[in-house]
């Protein structure tokens, strides 16, 4: 996956993103995947676009959805994760127009999540790399994904992280340790905004 999207194609995508938000505010419509998509930006992948706050200079979270699995063309899950980031993630309010020029949007393209098998529980932090590992936990209708820049920035460890995981899902800290709990692992290419409609940088976690 490394190999096939290059700076470029980041550049492209963290456009398509927030100029989908910004004419779904603008008009409350969705746009359509632009005519001179490259081909290979039509494929499916799994994708999640985050946007965050960055006008006290300090980035702040302000909504991040995404597509786990490779079901949904990338420019098409771009276009649809990014307006859903800025309007439906329930744990904030729906950002508004004005508020475009003072965010930075990130796209991460990932990879087929895979399960991790373990002979006993016990074994999965040797199973995971921080800083390369995105993670999934699952447990019958509960499940949560963080994405692998996550542990990086609140510097957890890969029990922390398997534990916040856990706790996403909506599940006791210690559920990775249960027997019917399922892990999975991925990894990813994150495009980013260095300051907002800036200059994108390509950044691969776990993977040349």
């Amino acid at each position: 996956m490394s190999s096939q999207l290059r700076s470029e194609d980041g550049k492209f995508l963290v456009k398509l993103a927030r100029n989908a938000v910004k004419e779904h505010l603008r008009i409350e419509k969705q746009i359509r995947v632009p005519e001179d998509t490259p081909q290979k930006l039509l494929q499916p992948y799994g994708v999640f676009v985050t946007i965050s706050s960055v006008k006290d200079n300090e980035p702040k979270l302000r909504g991040c959805i995404g597509y786990p699995y490779p079901t949904t063309p990338l420019t098409q899950a771009v276009i649809e994760c990014a307006i859903s980031s800025a309007t439906q993630d329930p744990r904030f309010y729906p950002i508004s127009l004005g508020e475009l020029e003072t965010v930075v949007f990130e796209v991460s393209v990932l990879t087929p999540p895979q399960i991790i098998r373990v002979e006993k529980t016990s074994e999965y932090p040797s199973k995971i790399k921080v800083g390369e590992d995105g993670l999934i936990v699952e447990k019958g209708m509960f499940k949560g994904l963080l994405l692998p820049q996550v542990p990086l920035e609140w510097k957890w460890d890969k029990e922390e992280f398997l534990c916040q995981c856990c706790i996403k899902a909506g599940l006791p800290a210690d559920c990775w340790l249960l027997k019917d709990t399922k892990i999975y692992k991925f990894r990813a290419i994150i495009f980013e905004e260095e300051k907002p409609k800036g200059k994108v940088r390509r950044k691969v976690l776990g993977g040349k």
